[in-house]
């Protein structure tokens, strides 16, 4: 299993429908070499965690421009702690106030990406922090 790819999962939980931003980073994390699972618009949170676990990701980047982020980021991480899968690392982007930051962090988002970061710094990130997940027997 640890020859395995890293899995990622690139979401849009809640009502937002602009997803330019995830499809792009979709596409560079599969040409970076990772395997990308990307779950289309309108993602309710108990839906990404459902997919998070059926794919066996080891990420999953959250997208959101709608202003919901302090609300579906912590739904996501408090789904997977109930679901025993809080090894699955959650990081956000979109348009989200720097002010914001801190609570996402302390709500168990482990980085957060807005618009103009450099891809390259997104994958240095993930490379630096994610880890392929152990087989769950």
């Amino acid at each position: 299993m640890a020859n395995r790819k890293l899995r990622i999962m690139v979401a849009k939980p809640g009502l937002d429908g602009h997803d330019r931003g995830a499809r792009i980073l979709a596409r560079f994390f599969r040409d970076s070499g990772y395997e990308v699972i990307y779950t289309g618009c309108h993602q309710t949170p108990e839906q990404i965690v459902e997919a998070a676990l059926q794919e066996d990701v080891d990420l999953i980047g959250l997208s959101c421009l709608s202003g919901a982020h302090k609300e579906l980021f912590p739904k996501v991480v408090k789904l997977l702690k109930e679901k025993g899968a809080d090894d699955i690392v959650v990081i956000g982007g979109g348009i989200i106030p720097e002010q914001d930051f801190q609570y996402l962090y302390d709500h168990g988002i482990k980085a957060v990406f807005t618009p103009g970061t450099p891809l390259e710094e997104i994958k240095k990130w993930i490379d630096e922090n994610v880890k392929v997940r152990e087989e769950l027997v």
